[in-house]
């Protein structure tokens, strides 16, 4: 197939009803009235929740408020997230930029390096003559100029505060579904007999208590949706205000946030334009829109709307008036969620998804300290410990093939992996090269080490320093554990390049004893490469190859005084995974609880400790975080 193939009619985003509006308007010698003569954009923005929602057909949900504005709006059947949790996926909100153009900012809580040219959207609004306003959360995973891009961010911004007659652009966050919420029961209208449980959990108490607790809290929430919009009504600004509901990630349910899955990136997506400006709209009032989109997509949305051209550097495709054809497709990651470390990229159509999973070797649910303070989450793990789960509720706690293949229509619980059905190789062929485009065209970070100085927009694309489409060859070789591959992965090792060194020692990491080949080679990587992170993984290598001792006191080493956290994370990571040896450092483990002002440290270190004090369970108090999440 084709890339000209690939490209989907029905997705080519016209809108010469659009372009002819703003030119008549330019030529109406109102140059004075410009500010007053564009929309005013409100966007009500929930936190972690997947689309359960009367409009989406959740026949559960009592969302009386989003439905309404549905029936007046465009409601996108298949719009998702850049990432399963909200810093990476606002990085991408706030810029028109994935993260991972600028990393660390793929990360979970990371900083972005990003270049000069970078800034928050708003700033091209606000020199337009819009007032701009953010209530009240940012969480933008990178240091930008918050006074250039907001008149306001408080939880006093409003639009009511505005200089009369101008424009605006305002942002209320509601917390009311966020994860943390799901900490303890909500009682409501949806009871934990009424919900469904899907095919990859245990039917158990918690289980159906979280999920009933979800819906009723989606209902809380609705009611501040409506709360928003009859304010608007009441103002007499309705029909001069153009409006957007979404929801940051997917939601926060076991296997949501934070996972590949519809689950943790699809969200709701609701955008209504009143009539004034219905022709912007991309839809007439009441339409579903079956096209994938993505967040990625809102910078450049809000700024055609305000009669602006988006800048170059921006990724995403505006949703009304866009300029460039859209591919059929939407792309998602994981990297670091907290304390774990992972790497997954996921291309999505309308109806199936695929999944490349670049560290195979650890399981999909690594124990992250926040999200089991969740009920199901310890209820999983339990029945899980006991024997209880069946192989498709098991699975979580395994290791992950390298590719995962989903028939959305067919199996929405995306337990069915069909990567290797010949009725799919053509769409999986398609798939896969769309998704090795993306990568190249937005030059992934994702590949590189964190913490390494060859992180960021800058650093990454200086010629030479990040040899993307070789690293992404030697990194789908790796996490085919393929035997034969040792010898070349032994050679890589001594690799001038970082990155490509970094994949050899995962390679051979995950070929585990299979790798013995390597033995030397990563003695001598251990000892002397002048990358921690390389030397990390090459230890933990060794450690599954039967020499454990003098990689745990590298790594114990690392964790007592490595200055950068990250490096000091990453060194507990691999002495998890190498379990009972790394009772050698316990010492060491057991101090780094204490580490001031990082609670990822302190979470994986403690659980860590009740490992190897074998008094674990999935009741165990490891989260040690420094008050509040949002």
């Amino acid at each position: 197939m084709s890339a000209r193939e690939l490209l989907s009619r029905r997705t080519f985003l016209s809108a010469s009803a659009t372009v002819a509006a703003f030119a008549a308007f330019e030529r109406s010698g109102a140059a004075n009235d410009r500010a007053r003569a564009r929309p005013n954009i409100l966007w009500l923005v929930s936190e972690d929740n997947n689309p359960f929602i009367g409009a989406y057909g959740d026949r559960l949900a009592h969302t009386p408020a989003i439905d309404a504005l549905a029936k007046r709006g465009a409601l996108y059947a298949n719009a998702f997230s850049s990432s399963p949790v909200c810093a990476p996926t606002r990085f991408g909100i706030i810029t028109g930029m994935y993260a991972e153009s600028c990393g660390p900012a793929h990360h979970m809580r990371a900083k972005g390096r990003t270049p000069a040219f970078l800034q928050g959207f708003p700033k091209y609004l606000r020199d337009a003559g819009y007032y701009c306003t953010n209530n009240v959360k940012t969480d933008y995973n990178a240091e930008f100029d918050m006074p250039a891009m907001w008149d306001q961010s408080s939880p006093d911004a409003h639009w009511r505060n505005r200089p009369k007659d101008a424009p605006f652009f305002a942002v209320f966050n509601f917390m009311t579904t966020h994860e943390s919420r799901m900490f303890k029961q909500t009682p409501g209208k949806v009871r934990p007999k009424d919900v469904r449980i899907p095919a990859y959990l245990p039917d158990s108490p918690e289980v159906r208590q979280d999920i009933a607790s979800y819906y009723n809290l989606m209902e809380q929430m609705d009611g501040e949706v409506a709360a928003h919009l009859a304010a608007l009504e009441s103002a007499g600004l309705a029909e001069d205000t153009i409006v957007f509901y979404y929801s940051d990630n997917g939601g926060v349910l076991p296997r949501s946030k934070r996972y590949c899955y519809d689950e943790g990136l699809r969200v709701g997506l609701v955008a209504r334009f009143p009539p004034k400006w219905a022709h912007l709209a991309p839809a007439a009032a009441g339409s579903t829109i079956s096209t994938p989109v993505g967040l990625i997509d809102l910078a450049p949305t809000v700024l055609t709307i305000a009669g602006l051209d988006p800048p170059a550097h921006m990724q995403g495709v505006s949703l009304v008036r866009a300029k460039r054809q859209r591919l059929p497709y939407v792309f998602g990651l994981r990297n670091r969620m907290d304390e774990r470390y992972d790497m997954v990229r996921t291309v999505r159509d309308e109806r199936y998804r695929y999944i490349r999973n670049y560290a195979p070797h650890r399981p999909y649910g690594q124990h992250q300290a926040f999200e089991w303070q969740m009920g199901a989450y310890r209820a999983w793990q339990s029945a899980y410990l006991a024997g209880r789960l069946n192989e498709v509720q098991a699975r979580f706690f395994g290791e992950k093939p390298a590719e995962e293949f989903y028939d959305l229509s067919e199996d929405p619980d995306q337990v069915e992996n069909l990567i290797d059905v010949p009725a799919h190789r053509e769409r999986i062929a398609a798939m896969r090269a769309a998704l090795d485009a993306h990568l190249l065209d937005i030059n992934d970070n994702g590949f590189i080490p964190e913490s390494s100085p060859l992180e960021g927009y800058d650093a990454s694309r200086a010629p030479g320093a990040y040899p993307l489409k070789r690293v992404m060859q030697v990194a789908d070789s790796a996490i085919r554990r393929d035997p034969a591959q040792a010898a070349e992965f032994t050679q890589l090792l001594r690799d001038s390049n970082e990155v490509i060194r970094f994949w050899a020692a995962q390679g051979l990491l995950m070929l585990t004893d299979r790798a013995a080949i390597a033995k030397p080679a990563l003695e001598a990587c251990l000892e002397n490469d002048s990358s921690p992170q390389v030397r990390i993984i090459a230890a933990e290598a060794l450690a599954k190859l039967g020499a454990p001792e003098r990689s745990v006191q590298y790594l114990g080493e690392v964790l007592s005084a490595h200055p950068d956290a990250r490096v000091r994370l990453q060194s507990l990571n691999a002495l998890t995974f190498i379990g009972e040896p790394a009772r050698a450092v316990l010492p060491i483990v057991e101090r780094a609880i204490q580490s001031a002002g990082d609670e990822y440290i302190r979470s994986a270190a403690r659980y860590l400790s009740f490992i190897l004090r074998r008094t674990y369970t999935p009741s165990s108090p490891v989260y040690q975080g420094m008050g509040a999440r949002t």
